[in-house]
């Protein structure tokens, strides 16, 4: 019989057998310093591209001075409990019409975590008779949540509509045989590739099947739409989507989630998603300070004009330079390369330490052998000499790799020179 820790210890993983070498450099990196475009790595200060501010209000000074103000009102523990049974307060229910009108739904819930939200809202809104249908590249929480299902799930091609139909008349099969329903999950904006998903013609697609549409919209919220409502608010689809869920630590800089939809579905969510059953409630502090993050979205346009102008210039910038950027048409900038992972992470080294730019790598396993992604990340905090830096550093690095001088036998030991 296997030692359940012995395995452990001696697989480590697929991203974890890197560990030894990579700790707190590669991975588990210490930025430091005020959150910006600007922080301190290592003692000396760096342009980071990898942090989901898209708004900048994570360190904005409206933000802070409302974050403040709530903990010196409440402090951390308000409210004690579940929102079920000692944790809900009328602020909680003001944040949840306010979340419900901006997304045009009838009503919403805040769910405490944005991973443990949507796994188990998937949890509470189907059972083993109904049928899942979703994108291939969905993201690892929704993948999570659809593997607490114990009845049928079809996956389909990334943003494929004719082979989404393909298994939506699977789905369709099997839903006779079981008796159960159907729930399509996609997202808003793909948070690797940039890309939207193809919500106008998943929609249209109800026209011949009978399915329920849920979209994690974590990238789209605050950032996409005339007003910041969303993707599908982009795509001029809201009706036909009849769950919307989101995070608050993209666009808002905070921390927590919500889903809307219709009235009465959301009334059978708060009695029985589990992750808000029981948990304790979000604390006031968070609550407080989404209301005023809430206010500035709907009355400060220029914090988003500002995201798109700093993505505009950015994404020009490579492509004139050269780079491949995929298929994103949002703020989601990936740049693709080809190399191995010592080279990827030989060049993150110099990016880093010789033109202090930090970004994210994202390599094989997560993406197939031979290819690098570095996934930059606009934000309104981002001024137009730290574009012009990062373009300059990406035209020389991408000569050093094409000249294969980044070719090294193995991943450099970071952790021991820490």
């Amino acid at each position: 019989m296997a030692d359940i820790f012995e395995k452990l210890v001696k697989d480590g993983g697929p991203i974890g057998q890197h560990m030894s070498r990579a700790h707190g450099y590669f991975t588990f990196p210490k930025l430091e310093g005020e959150l910006g475009s600007r922080m301190t790595f290592r003692g000396k200060e760096r342009i980071v591209w990898s942090l989901n501010n898209y708004l900048g209000l994570a360190n904005h000074p409206e933000t802070r001075k409302a974050d403040t103000l709530a903990a010196e009102r409440w402090g951390m523990g308000y409210p004690m409990g579940a929102r079920m049974m000692s944790g809900n307060s009328v602020y909680h229910e003001e944040l949840e019409k306010v979340l419900s009108s901006f997304v045009q739904r009838e009503d919403a819930m805040l769910l405490n975590f944005g991973y443990q939200g949507i796994m188990s809202c998937i949890d509470a809104l189907i059972n083993r008779r109904d049928i899942v249908v979703y994108d291939a590249e969905c993201h690892a929480c929704i993948v999570d949540g659809i593997r607490m299902h114990l009845g049928y799930s079809y996956t389909f091609k990334h943003n494929d509509i004719e082979d989404c139909e393909k298994q939506l008349q699977r789905a369709v099969k099997m839903a006779e045989k079981t008796g159960g329903g159907i729930l399509l999950i996609t997202e808003g904006v793909y948070g690797m590739s940039g890309d939207q998903g193809k919500l106008k013609e998943i929609v249209a697609l109800k026209e011949k099947y009978e399915f329920r549409i849920l979209i994690d919209d974590a990238h789209g919220f605050g950032a996409m739409g005339p007003t910041g409502a969303g993707t599908d608010e982009e795509q001029n689809c809201q009706a036909g989507i009849d769950l919307y869920f989101s995070t608050f630590v993209k666009s808002m800089g905070s921390i927590g989630a919500f889903i809307a939809g219709r009235k009465d579905v959301l009334a059978y969510l708060r009695y029985n998603t589990r992750s808000q059953i029981f948990a304790k409630s979000l604390p006031m502090i968070v609550v407080e300070g989404m209301l005023k993050r809430m206010d500035m979205l709907k009355t400060m346009p220029e914090l988003r004009e500002k995201l798109w102008t700093v993505t505009r210039t950015l994404q020009n910038g490579l492509r004139e330079g050269g780079f491949d950027l995929g298929k994103t048409n949002t703020m989601v900038t990936p740049v693709y390369m080809k190399g191995d992972v010592p080279e990827a992470t030989a060049m993150v080294l110099d990016l880093r330490e010789n033109y202090n730019i930090f970004c994210s790598i994202v390599v094989y396993p997560v993406i197939p052998k031979g290819q690098i992604i570095y996934r930059l990340i606009p934000t309104a905090a981002h001024s137009a000499e730290d574009i012009s830096l990062t373009l300059k550093a990406f035209r020389e690095t991408k000569a050093k790799l094409d000249a294969g001088a980044y070719k090294v036998a193995e991943i450099p030991d970071m952790a021991e020179a820490m």
